[in-house]
């Protein structure tokens, strides 16, 4: 039986999308990259997945440039379509500058580069990945950031409660995120954010496994 194929974006500037490669393809899935200038066809994809780096530099904001890069017409239109796709660190400010995510990430509460490994609790359950956990169920990732502080208006941030789509929430705020939201998701649950990098706590020698909670959605 052939294995699901999931697309790996890369864009000038993205530096964790082998390590994102590897983990999706021990998931049980088969990573194909795709590259920021080109145009794909969703409907060959069973998920995307925008890792994270620092895609164009950060120029102008993190994830802005991207968000306007020629693969982004194929992302879009993926989500619109139910394509399961997630953001992860860079990725997910993509998908908030691109509009498929709501709110935005901007520099962390105290100016400071953080990189350290947080507790993570799961607060909703739209997307498809991490949907073998229970709500309430804990976990132990790595971030990596300097502009990881989630911001939205106060009425954004009540409809991301109010519609399950506050996925994770951090269990000690370490930049200042409102609310201590961790990762969202779009209305539909199939587009998904978070700034920690699950495909850096893949295999016990990593300092924990519990990234394979979230991208491990085909086994």
């Amino acid at each position: 039986m052939a294995k699901p194929r999931v697309g790996v974006v890369r864009f000038p500037g993205t530096n964790c999308d082998r390590d994102v490669f590897e983990a999706i393809g021990q998931s049980g899935a088969e990573p194909v990259w795709l590259w920021h200038a080109d145009l794909f066809d969703a409907r060959n994809f069973a998920a995307l997945v925008l890792p994270g780096g620092f895609s164009y530099g950060d120029y102008l904001r993190s994830g802005a440039l991207a968000a306007r890069a020629v693969a982004m017409q194929s992302v879009r239109e993926a989500a619109k379509h139910g394509v399961p796709i997630l953001g992860i660190c860079n990725g997910f400010q993509i998908l908030c500058e691109s509009g498929l995510l709501p709110g935005a990430l901007t520099r962390n509460r105290g100016l400071r580069f953080i990189d350290s490994w947080v507790g993570l609790k799961k607060t909703g359950g739209k997307t498809p990945f991490g949907s073998s956990m229970a709500r309430g169920d804990t976990l132990r990732i790595p971030i990596a950031h300097a502009d990881g502080r989630f911001v939205a208006d106060e009425a954004t941030v009540a409809s991301l409660q109010d519609r399950d789509q506050v996925w994770l929430k951090y269990s000690e705020n370490p930049n200042g995120s409102i609310a201590d939201i961790a990762g969202i998701t779009n209305a539909e649950g199939n587009v998904a954010g978070l700034m920690p990098h699950p495909e850096r706590a893949y295999h016990d020698w990593m300092g924990g496994s519990d990234g394979r909670k979230l991208l491990e959605i085909w086994k």
